[in-house]
């Protein structure tokens, strides 16, 4: 089962929110577990590029800004910096395994399109 989370924004003052489910907090914590340290966090990020104008990007991170949106599911903190945020707001964040192979998948609802890879998107 998915849970919500909401957090306080430090800068902006508002409430976001990021859909982080039971799929995805297991495999993150397989990747931590296969890093040795307990002490990452999965950072996620956007960023210009891809072939829509935008694109997320997954990293492990050690630590994280007095800026950044923290999100805790059981053991795994996932970490967004504020410029990425408004992006990843209501998104839920999920890891799939299917035919087209395993991979993390982001359910954006403020993305106005995608690229047929689903890897990038992009905003109004």
């Amino acid at each position: 089962m998915a849970e919500q989370t909401l957090i306080e924004t430090p800068e902006a003052s508002a409430q976001a929110s990021v859909l982080f489910t039971d799929n995805a907090a297991t495999k993150v914590s397989e990747l931590i577990a296969e890093e040795g340290n307990p002490n990452l966090k999965l950072r996620i990020s956007v960023a210009g590029g891809g072939c829509a104008g935008l694109q997320y990007n997954f990293a492990f991170d050690e630590t994280s800004e007095i800026t950044d949106a923290v999100f805790t599911r059981g053991a795994v903190t996932l970490v967004i910096d504020e410029q990425s945020l408004p992006y990843l707001n209501g998104a839920e964040i999920d890891y799939a395994e299917d035919l087209n192979g395993s991979r993390f998948v982001i359910k954006n609802p403020n993305a106005t399109s995608t690229c047929s890879c689903g890897t990038s998107f992009t905003c109004s």
